[in-house]
């Protein structure tokens, strides 16, 4: 387990010529001496690997774990035929024990080598700091951008007065990582990163041993959960990233920012969301009570990190009086302090600090019924705001600044007095989603009740609509005393109640946004208006001045509803009370695109093309309303890990965005293990929030992206139709697809495995219209096909050339430009460009095996191939680049020589799937073949890295 791997580069596919044979020679020189330390790095982790191996389970399962690494080497790389073919039969013939210390070793190969990686970039970031130079998506290179355009400092900082950053992290079911590996997994890394400055043998012996001692606590540690994860387990392993990253790294950002800015503060653009323990959609395990907890849970997380960062500031400040004078307000709140210890009469930053921790306490046993961990004296007078706590910090740093103690000012506190502007007592903001259809038999069973409307699923959407806004110009609410409601309505009557709770203990940003699921009319979002409006989240009546706490939030999922956006919008705030009733609010108005189930109703392409054009029928539908109201359209991008729902590097999917539709205002989701290839590293985190900046202020400011023309436009329409017909007929159109599905692919196996709190499929049902977008991505990329990141393609391009002749040339002509000069149609070819790269037709092969039809399975896989095929072919014509990633040499060394180590995890995953499908229900052979099934599918997902 010692050969290296290469770093991974998010950089998109850019069209140009192809190199000279001598430059080509000297960029594979160059990039074999930058990634030597990373080389180092991952020989290092893989003899320690080796060797831990070799300690805890034997030589022969060393040397079989060797032997199979070297076939699957000489196969992938030196495409040797005759080793695959010793490979094949050496793993079909392993134990299921055997087999399970195999995917093991894989797996954490591959983690390992994840980590090396991240701690390459990490270094090739210092080295472009030290050299002056800078790396797009970063927030120098962004500003030396901005300079160029003569966009002077005020400007940018005009600009992120008006901006709103928001990644929000999701839990989905292919979350595979335990929060106790991904604990390990951080020990390592911070002891790899040390590895660069420390000097002597001695030194890097002992960090050796701390490493392999890590190692080892990986090996010895269960990788599987044997329980069902629950919404408290998401919970606690969002709050890690948290603590090991964005606490402190989104404060270093805003620095860097304000360094950039010279004499301008910036205001607090940039702020976390999360939809774990306010998700229902789909999810029954999520009710007020995990609302509420989750709301706890945050608040603890942020008062912790408070009181530790104070207790270690008082440690700091050991000013005394006698030696330097305090300003009148500091002096006053060192008075206040109930700290009387004779030993700290003079030093008032100490006495004022204590005073601030015992109140700090008392906030957090108030907020979240848990007490500190120290006292120097007992907790009192809780904040009853952040903006208390804040004053206090304030009030320090204007004595240590009159008084040249500035110095002291910039290490802790400022990070401090900037985490509790951007965190607050709340942490994140929740976003509460349901789909529409519980709301509407919520509602339904109110007016039925309450004898207003018998059957109100029965009526139209105009008598709906009518009927809405009459009951929201109604002061009286609903509900009937003594009346028995289901367990439905008092569920989501009480997820109504709780957010109103729970902004007022924990403050209003704690709860913004309401997102409504398969919204498909204008009455799905008056409903949540009622439903506010009958828990006390909406106050008065539309018609006279009402205000409603929630940003009610539409998501477009499928590709009639994004087609249908524009129309239902506009007849929204057509209707009398609506426009002033949000701008009353805030006039901000979120709506969200979904691209994981759009992707899976149209297929990769269609779905694109769909976002976009929804983006520019909304951004025109709010220009007026802007003008007349001051009403802010804020999109939210439900972007998934994989290109098929929505994934790729954000930068360019920013910048690639259509013209207007950024302006400084950006939601995205983050899923799944995604959360943790971008943010479990605390510089990698940092990388990627930068990104986000630096992405939103490029698009809002330089304006990259200008309308495109006509002829783009229809062709990228002609070229949406084809592909959409191609993608159903295929998925939904051909006989037996859904067998097949079920068959070659491991859905049924990640349906049972414990990775998240949500089912797999939304009813009880085999259809792919119920399955939830999200395995079915990620059951496509384990076996290697990744069939939603660009099936369809291929045929819609083949059907857009058409025959040879003039025409044809033409049209390819024209396609290539598309290429060259529309950065949407660019960066989706680059994000089809990597997903192709990442499937892999032999791999897929073999889990035909697995469909009992041989016919079916035949002939499906044929039709999977051959589009494949055209879509590779159509990808070629167009970039001109035959071979995959070749405008991404980077990544294309990192799969070249990540696939040998994940190629045997998918040999045995098919295995133990054919195995454990033959076994009858109770045979105790089961639970170790699902096991192992289990384990490999951890093990590819950690190999591929954006598979959720």
């Amino acid at each position: 387990m010692s050969r290296a791997t290469t770093s991974q580069s998010s950089s998109p596919a850019k069209p140009g010529k192809r190199a000279s044979a001598p430059a080509k020679s000297k960029s594979v020189s160059d990039a074999a001496e930058k990634n030597k330390p990373l080389v180092e790095d991952i020989r290092l982790l893989g003899r320690i690997l080796g060797d831990v191996i070799r300690e805890q389970e034997g030589r022969d399962a060393f040397e079989l774990i060797e032997r199979v690494r070297q076939l699957s080497v000489a196969y992938r790389l030196k495409k040797d035929a005759s080793a695959g073919r010793v490979l094949d039969r050496l793993l079909k013939n392993l134990s299921a024990d055997q087999t399970v210390s195999v995917i093991r070793a894989f797996s954490y190969f591959s983690h390992l080598a994840n980590i090396a990686e991240d701690r390459h970039h990490v270094r090739r970031r210092a080295v472009h700091d030290a050299e002056g130079t800078t790396q797009e998506g970063s927030l120098a290179h962004c500003f030396d951008k901005l300079a160029r355009a003569d966009h002077r400092a005020a400007d940018i900082a005009a600009a992120l007065d008006q901006a709103f950053i928001s990644p929000v992290l999701t839990a989905h079911p292919t979350e595979v990582q335990r929060k106790s590996i991904l604990d390990a997994e951080r020990a390592v890394a911070e002891l790899v990163s040390q590895r660069d400055e420390l000097r002597g043998a001695r030194e890097l012996q002992d960090n050796e041993e701390l490493i392999r001692a890590r190692v080892t606590q990986l090996w010895q540690t269960r990788m599987l959960r044997y329980t069902k994860l629950t919404v408290a387990d998401e919970i606690e392993n969002a709050l890690s990233y948290y603590q090991s990253t964005f606490l402190r790294q989104i404060p270093r950002m805003y620095r860097d920012v304000e360094e950039a800015l010279p004499g301008h503060q910036v205001s607090n653009f940039f702020r976390m969301g999360n939809w774990i323990g306010g998700d229902r959609d789909g999810n029954p395990n999520v009710t007020a009570s995990t609302l509420k907890m989750a709301l706890s849970r945050q608040a603890e997380t942020a008062l912790r990190h408070y009181l530790t960062e104070v207790h270690t500031l008082g440690a700091e400040l050991s000013i005394s009086a006698m030696l330097a004078p305090v300003s009148t307000e500091m002096q006053a709140l060192a008075e206040a302090s109930p700290d009387r210890n004779p030993h700290r009469e003079d030093e008032p930053y100490r006495r004022a600090l204590i005073g601030v921790y015992a109140r700090l306490a008392a906030t957090l046993h108030e907020l979240t019924g848990t007490e500190a961990l120290r006292h120097a004296v007992a907790p009192q007078n809780p904040y009853t705001a952040p903006e208390q706590f804040l004053a206090d910090l304030q009030v320090i740093e204007r004595s240590l600044r009159s008084h040249h103690a500035q110095a002291l000012v910039g290490p802790r506190l400022a990070p401090l007095m900037r985490a509790v502007q951007v965190f607050g007592f709340h942490l994140a903001t929740v976003d509460l989603r349901q789909s529409s259809d519980q709301h509407e038999a919520v509602v339904a069973e109110l007016l039925r009740v309450a004898r207003i409307e018998a059957d109100y699923s029965a009526l139209d959407e105009n008598s709906r609509r009518e009927l809405l806004v009459r009951l929201l110009n109604d002061a009286r609410n609903l509900r009937v005393r003594g009346a028995d409601y289901s367990a439905l309505a008092q569920g989501e009557l009480a997820i109504f109640e709780a957010a109103l709770q729970g902004r007022q203990d924990y403050g209003v940003e704690a709860i913004r946004h309401y997102i409504i699921s398969h919204t498909e009319d204008v009455s799905d979002l008056l409903e949540v208006l009622l439903l506010q409006k009958e828990c006390g989240l909406m106050r008065g009546v539309l018609a006279e001045g009402a205000t409603a706490d929630l940003i009610v939030s539409p998501l477009f999922e499928t590709i009639a509803d994004l087609r249908n956006a524009g129309r239902i919008m506009e007849e929204f705030y057509a209707l009398p009370g609506v426009a002033a009733l949000v701008a009353r609010g805030g006039g901000e108005q979120d709506v969200m695109l979904g691209y994981s189930d759009s992707n899976k109703d149209g297929g990769f392409f269609t779905s694109n093309w769909e976002l976009y054009r929804a983006e520019i029928a909304l951004v025109d539908m709010f220009a007026s309303l802007r003008e007349q109201h001051g009403i802010r359209l804020r999109l939210f991008h439900g972007r998934g890990g994989t290109v098929g729902r929505g994934g790729g590097p954000s930068y360019q999917a920013i910048l690639a965005q259509p013209p207007g539709t950024v302006n400084g205002q950006i939601r995205l989701t983050e899923q799944g293990e995604v959360i943790a290839s971008k943010y479990a590293h605390p510089e990698i985190g940092r990388r990627n929030l930068e990104t986000l900046v630096a992405a939103t202020l490029e698009a809002t400011l330089l304006h990259p992206t200008k309308a495109p023309p006509k002829s783009f436009l229809e062709a990228a329409e002609v070229l949406s139709a084809g592909s959409m017909a191609a993608y159903r007929d295929l998925v939904y159109d051909t006989p037996g697809f859904t067998d097949y599905f079920f068959s070659a692919t491991p859905i049924r196996e990640i349906a049972e495995l414990n990775i998240g709190s949500r089912p797999a499929s939304r009813k009880a049902t085999r259809a792919i219209e119920d399955l939830r977008a999200i395995p079915w991505g990620f059951s496509w990329g384990q076996c290697r096909v990744a069939l939603p990141g660009w099936c369809g393609f291929g045929s819609a391009v083949e059907a857009f050339l058409g025959d040879e002749g003039k025409g044809r040339a033409q049209r390819l002509e024209l396609l290539q430009k598309m290429f060259r000069q529309w950065p949407f149609f660019r960066t989706l070819l680059s994000n089809l460009d990597m997903v192709l790269a990442k499937s892999d037709l032999r791999i897929a092969a073999r889990y035909v095996e697995l469909v009992e039809d041989k016919r079916l399975g035949k002939k499906i896989f044929t039709a999977i191939r051959e589009e494949w095929e055209r879509t590779h072919a159509a990808l070629a014509l167009i970039t001109g680049e035959d071979d995959r990633l070749q405008s991404n040499p980077s990544l294309a060394r990192s799969i070249e020589h990540r696939f040998p180590y994940l190629d045997p995890i998918n040999h045995l995953q098919v295995e133990l799937m054919r195995r454990y499908r033959k076994k009858r229900e109770g045979d105790p052979v089961n639970e170790r073949l699902q096991r192992g099934i289990h384990l490999s599918i951890n093990g590819i997902a950690a190999g591929l890295r954006n598979t959720g």
